[in-house]
């Protein structure tokens, strides 16, 4: 049997949160699913803590400053099979496409125990991947814990083999490397609205956009696949909880460079022209079968590499607190317990679209 190469259209939203507010979140995802299905996007990407939003007063203010927030996004941190994450699965579902959402994870095991995740679910609603970031980068320390390899996968779908790296785990030439070594053709890199690390305007200060650019440019360039960039936005919302009336960090908000959305072919080229700015979802044609010919030039995961000399070994085992030797206890009075899988049934579309970018 030939192999089948898929054409599909992809749909980034380059979009701000219900910033710390889960449930308004959710409703929003489930909006712009809907809308992005009705323009004929097979694959819908959200980007990195697109639930409840990224922390980014981590990089703000000192640590003794910032327990409330911490507070606030752990209550609104979500679990893989609860309610929000299950709307937004029940919208893949019912519009038949593929879904990409970055999240903030938690866990029955811990109240402050967090992680920077991504979950991509299938048109049946059904959870193929799920991801959490293998290092918090610098000050994103102070809110996620280190994930482990488990989500670290290849999946094969309807539009080909889909991979996913959260933010600076783009910058890792190995985890990188997992996934070329999967076959993946599809890659999705998920980012921050803005990520300071110094005052505006100091020449060491890191330019986001920049940044991505080479990033995404080189996976594709050296993987031969499609990349899919979907970075955030800071709405006003969202900037009003950040900064708190503080002018000084008004404007440390305002002029760093902002994160930018696009779609890279094989070669390193825009499909379509990156946006930078407000919300506004990006769309992109994608053929897989343009993933062969370059394959031919630079093969890393074929002849144009020396397996002899180099091993790579992944392992993918679970990272969990406690194991048990026997199965867990039914709960008393029996039965299965809540369905966390289930849709909100008065989530709505929305009244009027997002500006569309691209094809």
């Amino acid at each position: 049997m030939s192999a089948q190469y898929p054409q599909f259209k992809a749909a980034a939203c380059h979009v701000a949160s219900a910033y710390l507010d889960s449930t308004a979140s959710a409703e929003k995802a489930v909006a712009l699913i809907g809308e992005a299905a009705r323009a004929g996007a097979n694959l819908v990407i959200f980007p990195e803590g697109y639930m409840p939003g990224f922390p980014l007063w981590a990089a703000l203010r000192a640590p003794i400053r910032n327990h409330e927030l911490f507070k606030r996004i752990a209550a609104e941190s979500v679990r893989i099979d609860g309610p929000e994450i299950g709307a937004v699965r029940a919208a893949a579902r019912r519009h038949g496409v593929l879904v990409s959402l970055g999240f903030s994870e938690s866990t029955e095991a811990s109240v402050g125990c967090l992680w920077n995740s991504n979950v991509l679910i299938g048109r049946d609603g059904a959870i193929l991947n799920h991801h959490r970031k293998l290092v918090p980068t610098f000050y994103e320390k102070l809110v996620w814990a280190n994930g482990d390899a488990r989500g670290l996968r290849v999946v094969s779908t309807e539009i080909g083999r889909v991979g996913m790296l959260i933010c600076g785990e783009n910058t890792n030439p190995l985890a990188r490397y997992a996934l070329m070594a999967q076959g993946e053709q599809v890659h999705i890199s998920t980012y921050p609205p803005a990520w300071p690390t110094r005052p505006p305007g100091e020449s060491a200060a890191y330019d986001l956009r920049r940044a991505i650019e080479i990033r995404a440019g080189a996976h594709a360039f050296e993987a031969k696949v499609f990349n899919i960039v979907c970075s955030a936005v800071l709405d006003r919302a969202a900037r009003a909880i950040l900064c708190d009336g503080d002018d000084a960090l008004a404007d440390i908000v305002e002029r760093t460079p902002a994160g930018v959305s696009m779609v890279l072919d094989p070669t390193g080229s825009h499909v379509v022209e990156a946006h930078q700015g407000d919300e506004t979802i990006l769309y992109a044609n994608i053929d897989v079968s343009a993933c062969v010919e370059p394959k031919q030039f630079h093969d890393v995961v074929g002849y144009y590499n020396r397996f002899d000399i180099f091993r790579l070994n992944v392992d993918r085992s679970p990272r969990d607190p406690i194991t048990f030797d026997a199965p867990a206890a039914q709960p008393i009075g029996g039965g299965d317990g809540p369905d966390f899988g289930s849709p909100d049934p008065d989530l709505r579309e929305p009244a009027q679209p997002l500006r569309r970018t691209g094809t």
